[in-house]
Parts: C-alpha cells; structure tokens; sequence
C-alpha cells in the first residue's frame, strides 16, 4: 500500500512544470509560447531572465530527488525504488496538468540519478559540460549524455535493475529530443552566446 501511495504521489509531483510555475511567477510569457516551446530550464533562459530558469533547473532536479529520498526513507527495495523513479520521469515527460505535454526530462533524470548513483550522474554532468563547452549547443550535449548513461552503467557493472532503468531514461530523453535531433541534421540548432 505505502509503495501504491508514492508510486502515483511520483507522477504527479513529478507533473509539476517549474517552467510555467517560475515564469507566471516572475510575470514572464509562457514558455511554451516561444523558442522551443519547451518548459524546460533552456527555453525559460530564452526569456533574457537567469533566475527564473536556474530556480526551474533547480525544481525540474529536485522532484526528481525528492521522491527517490521518500522511497528510501521508507525502506523501499532497490526496484521499488526505480520504478518510483520512472514514475516521477513520465510524470515530468508527460505530466496530468498540462495535457500531458511536459519537458525534455534532462534535469529530472540527472536528479534521480544524483540520489541513486550519485558517481554516474557527475560522470554525466562532466560530459554535458564538456561537449557544451566545444559545441555550445545545449541538446547536443544532452543526447551524448543520454546515449553515454546506459554505457556508463554496463561498464561499471550495476545490477540489471538499475541498467533497465538507465536504459529507460536513455531512450525517453533520446525520444522527446526528436526535433532537435532533426535540427542538428539541417543543422539548425541554435546555440547558447
């Protein structure tokens, strides 16, 4: 029942979309209205307003923590747990509130994988940071990361429920960077000054 419980409380916190929340606080248009028209950290920034795009970077991390935290608290087993964390994921993806049109997932994942395999998730930040560096090109460096974290798992031989879940998240983040994938083709992705 107490695993029932946070498995649904996952998704929808999970569905809360700092993006929108931080830009109608800080009066700014909605995200979804330009650039990208991505909810996420990126687009927010497309605003010319930091702040409110480092707090929904911070919101779209934390959710995805949070909820690993509670499932640990409580003494959830290692797969309770990562289904929790798929939970929260899909919920940000695809998230009750907002018909089920959510972010790209980047901060969230990282989250989750702050908590449950904090070495993997800096190995992933060290190498968004060093291909953003070269290219400028914040997708760019999301889809090497994605593709690096199922490799990175195999390679440092966790247990088969974890690389499932790396694997999942891989494949989602791979997914919904579908048209940027298309942009980076025709290169036409844009780039961070």
């Amino acid at each position: 029942m107490e695993f029932t419980v946070v498995f649904i409380l996952a998704y929808f916190v999970g569905s809360i979309s700092f993006g929108i929340v931080f830009s109608k606080l800080f009066k700014l248009k909605d995200p979804r209205s330009f650039g990208s028209k991505n909810i996420g950290a990126t687009n927010v920034m497309r605003s010319g307003k930091k702040l409110p795009a480092v707090l929904t970077l911070l919101g779209d991390l934390l959710k995805g923590s949070l909820m690993i935290f509670i499932g640990q608290y409580l003494g959830f087993e290692k797969n309770e747990i990562f289904l929790v964390a798929g939970a929260v994921f899909l919920g940000h993806l695809f998230p009750i509130y907002h018909q089920f049109k959510g972010g790209k997932g980047v901060a969230t994942a990282f989250g989750i994988l702050l908590v449950i395999h904090s070495k993997i998730a800096l190995m992933l930040l060290a190498t968004w940071l060093f291909i953003f560096l070269i290219t400028r090109i914040s997708s760019l460096s999301a889809l090497i990361a994605s593709i690096a974290l199922p490799i990175m798992a195999y390679f440092m031989n966790t247990d088969i429920g974890f690389l499932s879940l790396c694997l999942f998240l891989s494949l989602l983040l791979i997914y919904r960077h579908k048209q940027n994938i298309q942009k980076l083709l025709q290169r036409q992705e844009s780039k961070f000054r």
